[in-house]
């Protein structure tokens, strides 16, 4: 059975493991023991900025899949809270059973209990598989999203 909890920095090493494990996250992510203090630093300012919050779904006390919460106020749309849900990631071995799915509900479920009226995500134009399943959950590729790396 699945649990959901808000991370602590205790977890950080498991949420950054999986973030790396893809070939996107290789390029992007800097995976080792002791993490750098770079996540730590990160995860602090999540934990410190209301309305932001990294969600993990345990089995069995074992962190399997992770995502980040972040409920945004706005001026448009009547001044509605909206949602971003970024990092969805779901543990290699324990992909295609149900887990990126129940997180997503667990995600969703608590942005519209914070009154949310619209809830967005990006996603890698290269990853088809994210693709359809948030189709399947009932999200609508209905904007096209840019960037600009500043670093």
């Amino acid at each position: 059975m699945l649990e959901f909890r808000h991370a602590t920095e205790f977890d950080l090493p498991a949420i950054v493991a999986m973030l790396a494990d893809d070939e996107f996250g290789r390029e992007r992510e800097r995976y080792k023991e002791p993490l750098p203090r770079a996540y730590h630093e990160a995860f602090r300012a999540i934990q410190r900025q209301e309305g932001n919050s990294v969600i993990v779904a345990l089995e069995e006390g074992v962190i399997v899949g992770c995502l980040q919460l972040t409920l945004i106020p706005r001026l448009g749309r009547g001044g509605a809270l909206r949602a971003l849900i970024e990092g969805v990631r779901v543990h290699r071995s324990r992909r295609g059973r149900g887990i990126g799915q129940a997180i997503m509900h667990e995600a969703i479920g608590r942005a519209r209990e914070a009154g949310c009226r619209l809830v967005q995500l990006t996603t890698d134009k290269r990853r088809g598989d994210a693709h359809r399943f948030y189709a399947r959950l009932g999200f609508v590729a209905s904007h096209v999203g840019m960037k600009l790396d500043i670093s």
